[in-house]
């Protein structure tokens, strides 16, 4: 099978995740659920070590719930809805630098680093343009002979430089050589 062989119906369907997976923030999604798993646990859980319980239960306990709940809640909305996904990725910057005093130091600072991590990735994604069908397929990887055929640089400099320079405005008044003589000596700045 080569390169230029399209891909089979069955290819397309084991490609469905990789797909979708790409279209939307997933890591940046996955760190913030990773994220609200400590910060919500640690507050409720327990180490049983023989008759000994070791309990890292704090009195803001439900605030940590909440941050949590809530932090996974943000990875989720990163999956489904990634048109919000910058809001969801500075809620999550937020809620992690919360979690610090209130869920024993941002669950043992892995959910606090979590947390930054995926609200930042959410936060800096776009997605990808779309791609464009050509016409390489009806020319076997070949260039048109339009292709082949030396573009003009200087016409395109020109239409570069034209784009990026502003049109200059009309004097209203006369112009002078000093700042002095213009308006009476006084500088307005409005």
């Amino acid at each position: 099978m080569s390169a230029e062989t399209p891909a089979s119906p069955e290819v397309r369907k084991e490609n469905r995740f990789k797909v979708w997976r790409q279209t939307r923030p997933f890591w940046a999604g996955l760190f913030t659920i990773l994220a609200s798993l400590p910060i919500a646990y640690l507050p409720y859980g327990d180490v049983r070590l023989g008759n000994i319980t070791l309990a890292m239960a704090t009195t803001a306990g439900a605030g940590a719930l909440i941050i949590g709940v809530l932090l996974f809640t943000l990875g989720l909305t990163m999956w489904f809805q990634p048109v919000v996904r910058v809001f969801a990725g500075i809620a999550a910057i937020v809620l992690g630098l919360v979690s610090i005093p209130v869920s024993n130091f941002g669950g043992l600072v892995i959910g606090f680093l979590f947390a930054l991590v995926g609200g930042g990735m959410s936060a800096a994604w776009a997605p990808a343009p779309p791609v464009e069908k050509t016409g390489d397929a009806e020319h076997d990887g070949e260039p048109a002979a339009s292709e082949e055929t030396a573009y003009d640089s200087d016409s395109e400099a020109e239409t570069v430089l034209a784009a990026g320079v502003p049109e200059q405005r009309e004097a209203y008044g006369p112009a002078t050589d000093t700042t002095i003589d213009a308006n009476g000596g006084r500088n307005s700045a409005g």
